[in-house]
């Protein structure tokens, strides 16, 4: 009776066992069926910017996804051996598909270090077997929002605030200048480099710098809200970039050019987890529900939103192009004839990708001195 029970327990034991190593398995399956992805951003998460536009899309992608997702992001990461390090680890821990969100992060020397991994860069160009490139027509809705200063101010003196003297910026530094100049005719944007993309203390000092040399409105293309806190506080009209910043200067507020980052995210993420993914260059626009403009503040009058709304249906048409000549650089010179219109990639400095000129009416050097 004594051998029956034992052999009874032995045998409880042995199922148990079995039981428990069925469900480890089981655990480990599931765990592993979770795609993990991971974002890096340049700045903080929740810089009221660049960095939180993105991480907005990450957010979409986790409520999207659900349980079948895991996402992570990696802040405040400079280009170089930093970056190095942080890719390097997010694969040790089995990332395999992360974004960059800034120019410069990635390459094809990096992906081919780690082919397993799904890479995608924004803003950047280069592409590999397991590298992608995305950024969007941000000129579009910038021009769209240099309307909105154009027609805001009163001496035609405008101030933007601007990061890096790379084409990216010179061409929403251009785009800016056009729309501003289509609503108020003979417009001036004097710039101030911060050499940053992130650093409020600087914004700060630029936006002051541009309304003690007369400018009546400001806008950025830099990450912080910094230079609408300066703008409220000297009480003139502003121009936010990549979120809606309105709660920083809610009088001063004008509007912002957007992006829906998660349109993107989303895609891409549901393509790995298909095994549909393919490496290329997207280009998102207003079509795309992609490119956008924030809601207006109480300063932006009815008149000048009509104008604004027929610019953007013209836009989404076809029938109007930021970038299709003439248009001329600061000293005059004819850079874009009548009728054509800038590629994105091709045509050297004549391409978006490539510009390094900046449009008639502009105060300061493209070389960010």
């Amino acid at each position: 009776m004594k051998r029956t029970k034992t052999a009874l327990a032995a045998l409880l034991l042995t199922i148990a066992a079995v039981v428990a190593l069925v469900a480890a398995t089981a655990g480990s399956a599931k765990r592993q069926d979770v795609f993990k992805v991971a974002w890096i951003y340049v700045g903080p998460h929740n810089d009221a910017g660049w960095s939180q536009a993105h991480d907005d899309g990450r957010l979409a992608v986790q409520k999207a996804f659900g349980s079948k997702v895991q996402t992570t992001y990696k802040e405040n990461i400079a280009p170089g051996p930093q970056l190095q390090q942080t890719v390097a680890s997010l694969v040790q821990q089995g990332y395999k598909m992360i974004f960059g969100t800034s120019y410069g992060f990635f390459d094809k020397k990096l992906a081919a270090k780690y082919p397993d991994v799904k890479f995608e860069q924004a803003t950047g160009t280069d592409t590999a077997a397991n590298l992608s490139e995305y950024f969007g027509a941000g000129e579009d809705t910038i021009f769209l929002s240099g309307m909105a200063a154009g027609a805001a101010s009163k001496s035609g003196k405008l101030g933007l605030v601007v990061a890096f003297p790379i084409p990216e910026v010179i061409r929403h530094t251009n785009a800016f200048t056009l729309g501003a100049q289509l609503t108020h005719p003979g417009a001036t944007v004097r710039l101030v480099w911060t050499l940053n993309w992130f650093d409020p203390a600087k914004e700060k000092k630029a936006a002051e710098s541009l309304v003690s040399a007369g400018a009546d409105v400001l806008g950025q293309n830099v990450d912080s809200p910094a230079t609408g806190q300066l703008a409220e506080s000297k009480g003139v009209p502003w121009v936010g970039y990549d979120s809606n910043a309105q709660k920083f200067a809610p009088k001063s507020w004008l509007t912002a050019a957007l992006y829906d980052w998660g349109v993107y995210y989303k895609m891409r993420v549901q393509q790995a987890m298909a095994g549909t993914w393919k490496p290329g260059f997207w280009y998102g626009n207003i079509q795309d529900g992609f490119t956008m403009l924030a809601p207006y503040g109480p300063k932006v009058d009815a008149a000048t939103k009509a104008k604004i709304a027929a610019k953007e249906k013209a836009i989404e048409n076809g029938s109007f192009n930021v970038f299709t000549g003439p248009l001329y650089d600061q000293s005059g010179k004819l850079r874009v004839p009548k009728g054509q219109t800038m590629k994105i990639l091709k045509g050297g400095t004549n391409s978006l990708y490539g510009m390094n000129w900046l449009v008639k009416g502009v105060i300061g050097s493209p070389t960010g001195k």
